[in-house]
């Protein structure tokens, strides 16, 4: 049986009434989820932004809502989240991203996912709606929630609201691919170009030593930048 709440006092009464509850939305990552004697607890009419002031550079959303309509919002006032979240274009949600704690390359410049959470509401165990950290990038010193249930992957509560610190958006991006004869000397050029001026937005390193880098900053710039860099 499928539970399928659409408020945090919903999905408190679902799991005051099951045994055993596992948490899901977007469905992109079943193998970070896989229990056979759990009710489903469908997440996906949890949705919607509550809470944004791009002048203050965060918000807030309930947990089932798809990464990509956030994505496209913040994208309307020139904002984005730094960090690249993964299967977002899959149809990914804020809640399932959270609790895997899965971070894509822009996380080498700007930090992962629980360095731009500020805020949570979940449910425990007890069916208790609990609080912690706020909808205000400087708050109040003590224990850690958000960063706590990065990760989780549910084990602890079940989340229903999140707040986000975003960051402007370049205005435009290069990507360069650097080929390399083995992984050897990819990895050599990866550990140059962190202690260069490079200063790149991503940076992957693929198994045949071929080197993606990816930056970020006005058009012009970028061009100066990558014609320097390259000499």
């Amino acid at each position: 049986m499928t539970a399928r709440p659409e408020t945090s006092a919903e999905v408190a009464e679902a799991v005051r009434e099951a045994s055993r509850i596992l948490a899901v939305a977007g469905r992109t990552k079943p193998i970070l989820a896989k229990t056979s004697d759990a009710e489903h607890l469908d997440l996906s009419g949890l949705s919607g932004i509550m809470e944004y002031e791009p002048s203050e550079y965060v918000f807030t959303a309930k947990a089932g809502t798809l990464i990509r309509e956030v994505q496209g919002t913040l994208r309307e006032h020139g904002q984005y989240l730094p960090f690249d979240p993964p299967f977002a274009e899959d149809g990914s949600t804020l809640g399932g991203m959270v609790a895997a704690g899965l971070n894509g390359p822009g996380r080498l410049r700007f930090g992962g996912l629980r360095d731009f959470l500020i805020g949570v509401t979940f449910v425990d165990g007890g069916g208790c709606l609990v609080k912690g950290g706020g909808k205000v990038v400087k708050n109040a010193a003590g224990f850690d929630f958000p960063k706590f249930l990065v990760g989780s992957l549910g084990r602890f509560g079940v989340l229903t609201e999140l707040s986000f610190k975003v960051f402007p958006q370049p205005e435009s991006y290069a990507t360069l691919c650097l080929p390399h004869k083995d992984l050897t000397a990819g990895l050599e050029t990866v550990l140059r170009i962190a202690g260069s001026s490079w200063e790149p937005d991503a940076l992957e390193l693929k198994s045949s030593g071929e080197v993606i880098l990816r930056l970020g900053g006005t058009e012009r710039a970028l061009a100066k930048r990558v014609e320097h860099n390259l000499k």
